[in-house]
């Protein structure tokens, strides 16, 4: 009888660690374990056009995978910055590469950032760049005017964004919905910059003089096409145009040094805070604010500006080095 009952307890004991380690297993094949250390993942707000490429770049030179989440064009950056709220418990998101930044600097301000030191960040302004490496800016757009060339002769061509309240163009210029993208960026920085009355005088001025449209790369299509004489945008979706052949020139607005400066507005990095694989985030981050990924991305068809000050290669825009840029407190601007 004892033996019966001792070997039935063996029996039930072996059992046991035979399921615990069934257990293990497959928690390990289902990978609800540590994930990989040779994958990353990136929400990115760059479109996959000009994202994806650098990407796989890094996975062959470093091995790592990177796993790229994009933004829809509906909720451009938003979406992506709500995410990483959403699931700030538990992050899925190692790295976002914002195309703007003061949706970074929201996620900052609710502490849901890493800091990370890079040592390429040295090579960048200041103004572009956290001090505490919570977020790090490079490859920027500048906002410009685009100029349909037919429509609006040499000497009449604006040279500020205060030409879009003139009257003289009443219903002939555009700008895009303030909502979202960098038009909102654009906005919230005018607003640290003039103060609130100022600039609430000029948004009241714009919206009875322009038109607005959905986005950017509709308000260059409407000037190429001329439907509009001139219009506000960014370099990417202006350059396209340019390149095409179409009538339209560029104008760096107010990029005298006693004009209020072009706004440039560059992507940013930034690892989230309880990244599941923040040593491989690292990695990527110091590789993407390298001089090669800058002189890719400005050879690119969206001509991203360079702001690293080792890059050295001509490019097709204008730069903070070549122009009066706009200065901006940032994080002033993302509290407008």
């Amino acid at each position: 009888m004892t033996n019966g009952r001792s070997h039935d307890s063996t029996e039930k004991v072996s059992r046991r660690a035979a399921l615990a380690i069934g257990c293990c297993v497959a928690l390990f094949v289902g990978g609800c374990l540590s994930p990989s250390p040779q994958e990353v993942v990136v929400y990115t707000a760059l479109d996959k056009d000009f994202s994806q490429p650098i990407f796989d770049d890094f996975t062959q030179q470093t091995g790592i995978t990177v796993l790229a989440k994009f933004d829809t064009e509906a909720t451009k950056t938003v979406g992506l910055v709500n995410e990483i709220i959403a699931e700030r418990e538990r992050p899925r998101c190692d790295l976002f590469w914002n195309n703007e930044i003061l949706n970074s600097i929201r996620l900052e301000k609710r502490q849901l950032l890493d800091v990370y030191a890079s040592p390429a960040a040295s090579d960048f302004p200041e103004m572009y760049r956290a001090a505490d490496g919570a977020w790090h800016g490079f490859a920027a757009r500048a906002r410009v005017l685009i100029v349909n060339t037919d429509r609006v002769p040499h000497a009449e061509w604006p040279d500020s964004i205060r030409d879009l309240v003139d009257p003289k163009w009443k219903d002939q210029v555009g700008i895009a919905k303030p909502l979202f993208g960098t038009t909102a960026t654009h906005a919230a920085c005018l607003f640290a910059v003039w103060g609130d009355e100022p600039a609430k005088t000029f948004f009241r001025q714009l919206k009875s003089n322009a038109r607005v449209l959905a986005g950017n790369k509709q308000v260059a299509l409407a000037v190429a096409s001329g439907q509009l004489a001139f219009g506000l945008t960014d370099t990417d979706d202006a350059i396209i145009e340019l390149e095409k052949g179409l009538p339209v020139a560029i104008v760096y607005p107010d990029r005298e040094p006693d004009q209020l400066g072009t706004l440039f507005i560059p992507n940013t990095l930034a690892i989230v805070r309880g990244a599941p694989r923040r040593d491989a985030a690292r990695q990527l981050v110091d590789y993407l604010l390298s001089p090669a990924v800058e002189e890719k991305l400005a050879a690119g068809r969206s001509a991203q500006i360079p702001l690293n000050r080792r890059v050295s290669a001509a490019v097709r825009v204008e730069t903070p080095a070549t122009v009066h840029a706009m200065p901006v407190d940032f994080a002033q601007a993302a509290d407008r």
